[in-house]
Parts: structure tokens; sequence; C-alpha cells
């Protein structure tokens, strides 16, 4: 049973208040006041003096439990929200391998899942294990982004994003932190540019809610779970209100779920899986054998759910 075997973080180090990035997105006052007051979001965490290869670098190289076991690993998964991330020919994947002394292993990117890619990767990488004859074989996940544009940073009256990066290493078996289930519910109608169709944005947030919930629930059901045998939830760092909304349609405890990264780190692509993971973890939050859901929701649209044991 696929098993996450070790979570890494990057935090980089330069932190702009939610006005100062509505500022440089020319964001109105109205919407800047919506993003803190009404979403939760506080600040964003940025790392303007390095490019994409070295913030994957960072995460990878934070993960201590990768040291002395490269030679295990198999796979390189780059788990990625934007479908372009850097210009041709650059290749920070294939850059690292050689950086991480992971030259032997297979690397390539899992997309157009977005900020729902992290669920996929790990589902794609348990797979891959799960057929590798090597027991001991491992994969190693990477997500994190750059804010390159401005569609890369901003989803129109939703959230920002911001420049966290994680690492995480798969197993095919582990005694802790085991997927029960995986569910993905693939919503290509609400395929395109928000920020200017506001008829596509508006149908997006209709749906969204019920939409969410559904693979929550599918999840669950997956697994033989229920709402109430969960121990946490940890989301996608969008932002608070949506949280406040489905917890309470699902009749869920808000205080259950991890949401204290959504003011302090903002919404990181598909690394959020991981670094609420990594925040639960450090927190003593999670006991062994208790169940908890990870959720994402990714523009384009793609909403997934997954339920693990620690």
């Amino acid at each position: 049973m696929t098993a996450l075997t070790a979570v890494a973080v990057h935090l980089p180090p330069v932190v702009e208040p939610i006005e100062k990035v509505g500022e440089r997105l020319g964001l109105t006052a109205r919407q800047k006041t919506l993003l803190r007051r009404f979403h939760g979001l506080d600040q964003v965490r940025f790392e303007p003096d390095g490019d994409l290869t070295e913030l994957l670098a960072n995460a990878a190289e934070a993960l201590t439990e990768l040291r002395g076991r490269e030679h295990l690993v198999r796979y390189v998964l780059h788990a990625r929200g934007m479908p372009v991330g850097v210009p041709y020919p650059v290749n920070p994947l294939h850059e690292l391998l050689g950086r991480l002394g992971l030259e032997h292993a297979r690397a390539f990117t899992v997309t157009h899942h977005a900020c729902a890619g992290s669920l996929l990767a790990v589902d794609v990488a348990g797979r891959l294990l799960a057929a590798d004859p090597d027991p001991e074989a491992l994969a190693l996940i990477l997500a994190g982004e750059k804010t390159f544009t401005r569609d890369a940073q901003l989803v129109p009256e939703t959230t920002v994003f911001g420049e966290a990066a994680a690492a995480c290493l798969v197993s095919a078996e582990g005694d802790r932190d085991r997927v029960l289930s995986y569910a993905v519910d693939l919503r290509g109608e609400f395929d395109g540019r928000l920020a200017e169709d506001q008829e596509l944005l508006d149908r997006y947030q209709r749906a969204y809610p019920q939409a969410l919930i559904g693979v929550l629930e599918a999840a669950l059901e997956q697994a033989g779970e229920s709402w109430e045998s969960l121990t946490l939830l940890l989301p996608h760092n969008v932002n608070r209100i949506s949280w406040r909304r489905i917890c309470r349609t699902v009749g869920y405890p808000l205080d259950k779920v991890v949401l204290e990264n959504v003011p302090s780190v903002g919404h990181s692509f598909a690394a959020d899986f991981f670094l609420n993971h990594h925040t639960a973890t450090t927190r003593g939050l999670l006991r062994p054998g208790d169940r908890y859901l990870v959720a994402a929701a990714g523009l384009g649209a793609t909403f997934a759910a997954m339920v693990l044991q620690h």
C-alpha cells in the first residue's frame, strides 16, 4: 500500500503582506480588503532571487531522509500546477538529478491536474513502485512553482499564490501515512481564463463547493471511512471562507481543518498537500492509526481527495 515515507518543506525568506501583493497586481482597494478580511489571507512567501531549479532544490535538500538512500530512488516527479513553468529548453527537473545524486532515476512532470497534481503524483508514484521488483525502491515527489506571471499569482476574487515548495519520499509499502483511497473529478467545462471570463468565473464559483464535497465523500466511501472517523482534514490553502462553508455543509468541525498556513504562507500550487502534512506531523496533530483526509482543487478544473492512515 502506497505510503509517504518523509516530507520536507521550504519556506522562502521574503514575506509580502497581501496589500503589497495586491498593489503589484493592480487590485482595487475593495479587492485587497476582500482577500484579507473575507478570505483570511495575510501574507505570501516569495523567493525573488532564485529560479525554479533553486526552489525545488531547497525543498529536496531539506529532506534529510533522502541522504544515503539516493540509490533507492527510481523515480523523480514534479507535481506542477502550471502547464508551462520555464522556457524551452530549460529543464529544472533534470538539472536537479545531478545536484541531488539521482542521475540514475527516471524524471518527469505530472501536470494538467493543476493544484491537485500532488495527489495525482502520489498515486502515479505508488503505481510505479508497486510494479518495481525492488521492494525498497522509492519515488521522490517535488512540488512548488514560481509566480512568474499575473495569471500564475492570482485567482480573481479567490486567492493569491506563493512560492513555498515541498519534497516527499514515497514507498510502495510502509507503516505510516498509507494511502487508503484516491478520488478525482475532472470538470473540463470550467477550463478557461477566469480573469477574463466573468461568466465562467461565476459558474465555477457556484459549482465549486458541491464538486469538492463530492470527491471528499467519494474518497471517504472508498476508504470505508466517514466524517466522524476522521482526525484531521488537510486542505488546499486557497482561503478560509471556502472551508468554513464546506465544513458547515458537511457538519465537520472547522478546528479539525489545518488552516494555519492559509494566512502565513499562502496558496502554493500543488505543494499545499505536503505543507499542511508537515505542519500536522510536526505539531503532533496525528497519532499512529489516525485517518485523515487531503483535499485539493485545481483550475481547469480538477477536484481531488485522498484518505491516508498515519
